[in-house]
């Protein structure tokens, strides 16, 4: 994965903090990040990323080693995806609403729709409340998420990960979305297996040309200062 230039990386990660907000993925809490190179990413600013001004600067994060200071904790969960992840550019920790309300009952969004195809036949759960304070549970949540797009962490959110922040960013709206069908149909009190996309229906609508990204990343950052 090539390097990616710093003062790049500040603003893009601006950027995707600001749209996460806007599209209601995250409140008071919630970080993203962006890979530099394979030694160090940028992390957001230590506050409501929605609050995040125009030119303020986030924390360079090794992606082996102590946080620096004024980072904050759960930013370990990237560090450890980045060193298990080559593929991964981008890291989102949000709190989706839905993604947070389907998971207080163990579940994820089945691949019912277009953007729930991204994350079949479902993404992994991390099946424990707490925030994450350690690098043995960073680990834990990495671990979790395998080779997926995202993991859901039980009563506590979610983390989308992309070859790019862009892509871990169009993931999070993406799960979002995947979770209102699948309250929707458990509202409707239809079988949970019922016109769940097969495998090859998943595959083959799981796809990143034709813009794919590229169109909901204009969508979620249309209007940012930057």
């Amino acid at each position: 994965m090539a390097a990616l230039d710093p003062d790049a990386a500040q603003c893009l990660v601006r950027r995707a903090a600001r749209a996460l907000a806007r599209a209601g993925l995250a409140n008071a809490y919630g970080h993203c990040s962006a890979r530099l190179d394979a030694h160090r990413f940028v992390v957001c600013a230590a506050r409501p990323m929605g609050l995040i001004m125009a030119g303020e600067p986030g924390a360079v994060v090794p992606v082996t080693g102590p946080l620096p200071a004024g980072v904050l904790g759960e930013v370990r969960i990237h560090q450890a995806i980045y060193r298990r992840r080559a593929d991964v550019g981008g890291v989102v920790r949000c709190l989706p609403p839905r993604v947070l309300s389907l998971s207080t009952l163990r579940r994820t969004p089945r691949a019912r729709h277009g953007f729930g195809a991204y994350f079949a036949p479902s993404p992994p759960l991390w099946d424990d409340p707490q925030l994450i304070r350690s690098d043995a549970q960073a680990e834990g949540v990495a671990a979790a998420l395998g080779d997926a797009r995202a993991v859901v962490m039980r009563g506590n959110g979610a983390v989308t990960v992309g070859a790019t922040l862009e892509q871990a960013v169009v993931h999070a709206w993406y799960l979002e979305d995947a979770a209102r069908v699948e309250l929707d149909v458990l509202a409707a009190g239809r079988s949970e297996d019922e016109a769940v996309l097969t495998p090859e229906e998943a595959r083959l609508r799981a796809i990143g040309t034709g813009r794919i990204y590229e169109r909901m990343w204009e969508y979620l950052t249309h209007g940012d200062p930057e």
